[in-house]
């Protein structure tokens, strides 16, 4: 697929999360196989402000191409000046505005999804930024209690000029709660000529086939599934091309990839923006006997005690943990 005149080999992509899609975690899942991986979100004020977090969630490196900065912020001005800045700094292949994230910090701001109950506001920011800038715009949404209006405001931001939407099919009130609506997707699909990704609820192979088959849409975004199991976009494909699941240890997956993503933090310099502890704690989740690890965890700053406890829980459940099943929590 392309987006805009960036061409796609695959459909599915890494979400942007905070304090999670750092550099160093989006190279460990385009490892295995995510075709597209986004920044974490940045402040289009911060940008402007040459904030010294900023500088460190822009950063990528030509193997991680391509690669999305997701910007959000209230003011059209303000997002599209960012844009210029970032586009001229980091030359990401794609440039991602933030309508869709529900976190009360952002919306009292009137950022994120409270923008939805503003359409020309978001006609406004998506054209200021498409005549801003030559990187392909796209736009990351949730739903509305009411489909016509959702369809409506898709159909905006497409008018608008953006090459590509994303549909979490939540809405505000939700968070990350209930059941992600997925007819959204596949109604907004029907209705627009630009690529179209749904995301939400996809964990698995047989999930991500499930939305697949019925929203009809371009591409997948995974989110919290990959915080605990990069090793997911690598399993997904293979359900998807196989219909069959990995035969994957499944802690002795996590323990590699986490010492794997330690040595990335370390290579790119980002063990100080990092609670290295508590990413510890997302990668022993879903795992048996994870649970009493994590309070280990908890109580120590150190990499290599960490990498200790997290190899204990391995030789106490050797047989748990296997052929692509992952049991307790």
């Amino acid at each position: 697929m392309k987006i805009g005149n960036i061409k796609i080999h695959g459909n599915l992509f890494l979400a942007p999360m905070a304090d999670v899609t750092n550099p160093a975690f989006r190279m460990l899942c385009k490892k295995y196989g995510a075709a597209l991986t986004y920044s974490e979100m940045i402040s289009a004020d911060a940008v402007l402000h040459e904030n010294a977090r900023t500088t460190s969630r822009g950063l990528s490196c030509e193997e991680e191409k391509p690669f999305a900065i997701q910007l959000f912020g209230n003011s059209a001005t303000t997002i599209s000046d960012a844009a210029s800045i970032v586009e001229e700094k980091y030359s990401p292949d794609i440039i991602d505005i933030n309508f869709g994230c529900p976190a009360n910090v952002l919306v009292k701001d009137g950022s994120g999804s409270a923008l939805l109950d503003f359409p020309e506001k978001v006609r406004d920011i998506i054209s200021s930024v498409c005549g801003k800038v030559n990187t392909p715009v796209t736009a990351k949404i949730r739903v509305l209690h009411d489909m016509k209006k959702t369809i409506d405001i898709a159909q905006i931001i497409e008018e608008a000029g953006a090459n590509a939407i994303t549909v979490h099919g939540r809405t505000q009130a939700q968070q990350y709660s209930g059941k992600a609506e997925h007819e959204y997707a596949r109604n907004i699909k029907n209705e627009l000529s630009i690529p179209v990704i749904a995301n939400g609820d996809i964990i698995d192979g047989f999930s991500a086939k499930q939305i697949l088959d019925y929203a009809e849409c371009d591409a997948l975004m995974i989110g919290r599934a990959a915080m605990s199991n990069p090793h997911v976009f690598r399993e997904i494909a293979h359900f998807l091309r196989t219909g069959e699941q990995t035969n994957t240890d499944e802690c002795a997956q996590r323990i590699a990839d986490f010492k794997e993503y330690v040595r990335l933090l370390e290579l790119y310099g980002l063990e100080e923006y990092v609670d290295i502890r508590m990413h510890a704690q997302w990668f022993t989740r879903g795992i048996n006997g994870g649970r009493h690890i994590r309070q280990g965890i908890s109580k120590t700053r150190d990499k290599k005690s960490i990498i200790r406890l997290m190899e204990s829980l391995c030789a106490q459940f050797p047989e748990k943990n296997v052929n692509g099943v992952i049991h307790g929590n």
